[in-house]
């Protein structure tokens, strides 16, 4: 119960500053939406290869602004000389892993729901009758990039090149979840029969349980050093 009460005060914590400060979120929400009217302007709304291309600029949008946030999920704390304080208090270190990566999955879920609505009419993208499941796919697919960058967020922090070291390490590790999320939204926006979409979800959710259980194992280990 303790550890929840820690979770739910470094969540509240987080959100409550990102409200106030409002840098991270509009940086996200900036670039995405500048990543999608780019390709907007090279690919005709509606056309089959608008069709084919539309899930990998969507997951290219959230993947890239998704890194704006995540480098900041422990610089402010060390900036503000917050960190070690926390490291002090009577807690399980796995609350500061959980708290962490439940604000980032917060902050990348509200830059996607700003994002998808533009997306939708722009690209002028079928989803009627997807739509729960197209939401679905894309809570996986940020619930596993979210667990391996707030390990890989706490690794970068503590480098001079962070910014550049957080897409390094967290990219090519990230490879299974990206590939099932663009695969299923492919899938999707393109209305093929669910007996195609299943197996790249259960790819999906098989990534997010094996990244979630080993980032929260190593976690530990990691703040530590």
């Amino acid at each position: 119960m303790n550890t929840l009460k820690h979770i739910g005060a470094l969540v509240y914590k987080d959100v409550l500053i990102e409200l106030r400060s409002r840098e991270v979120i509009w940086s996200m929400v900036v670039f995405a939406i500048t990543v999608l009217v780019i390709f907007n302007f090279i690919f005709d709304p509606g056309t089959d290869i608008m069709q084919k291309t539309a899930p990998g600029i969507l997951w290219v949008a959230i993947i890239f602004s998704s890194n704006l946030g995540l480098n900041r999920t422990f610089v402010k704390e060390q900036e503000a000389g917050n960190m070690q304080g926390i490291l002090l208090t009577p807690m399980d270190r796995s609350a500061i892993f959980l708290s962490k990566m439940l604000a980032n999955v917060i902050f990348i879920s509200a830059v996607q729901v700003i994002m998808l609505p533009v997306m939708i009419v722009l690209y002028d993208l079928p989803v009627t009758g997807t739509f729960g499941l197209l939401l679905l796919v894309l809570f996986l697919g940020i619930l596993g990039f979210a667990s391996v960058g707030t390990l890989f967020s706490a690794i970068a922090a503590n480098t001079k090149s962070r910014e550049i070291m957080l897409p390094i390490l967290l990219l090519p590790v990230t490879v299974p979840v990206i590939l099932g999320a663009i695969k299923s939204t492919q899938y999707l926006l393109s209305a093929e029969p669910l007996s195609k979409v299943y197996p790249w979800m259960r790819l999906l959710i098989g990534f997010d349980v094996i990244f979630f259980v080993v980032c929260y194992l190593l976690y530990e280990y990691v703040i530590e050093e």
